[in-house]
């Protein structure tokens, strides 16, 4: 269960939630921490939570692609699909397309086959 387009949606949106709030759970976290006592180190806090910022994942994102880019590695795909019906040389469908859409494509194919059968005339 859980593979409709609504959960996957939810579950993305869920997770960039997380992302954006991270920084001011942390800062809360802390604030509670000091408070609360000093029975617990900051570097402990540091240990189990670190937050980086989007800007940084940004450049790491991009210094990585760049290194991809230096060495011009190409991706080495066998099977040639389709781009009309998306099915590769055996016949197969991607892995992420959905059985619904599957079907669709597979009626839209078999339209163009049928020949239209002649008018039954009168007999007399």
């Amino acid at each position: 269960m859980a593979k409709s387009l609504r959960s996957k949606w939810k579950r993305k949106m869920r997770a960039e939630k997380r992302k954006k709030n991270a920084p001011k759970e942390l800062l809360r976290l802390k604030n509670i921490l000091a408070k609360g006592g000093g029975d617990v180190l900051m570097d402990d806090v540091k240990e189990i939570a670190t937050v980086v910022t989007p800007e940084k994942l940004k450049e790491k994102m991009d210094v990585e692609t760049n290194a991809a880019d230096d060495t011009k590695c190409k991706m080495d795909t066998d099977n040639k699909r389709n781009p009309k019906s998306l099915l590769d040389q055996h016949g197969q469908y991607p892995v992420w397309m959905n059985p619904r859409q599957r079907k669709k494509l597979k009626q839209l194919r078999g339209k163009g086959k049928r020949k239209p059968k002649p008018a039954k005339g009168i007999a007399w």
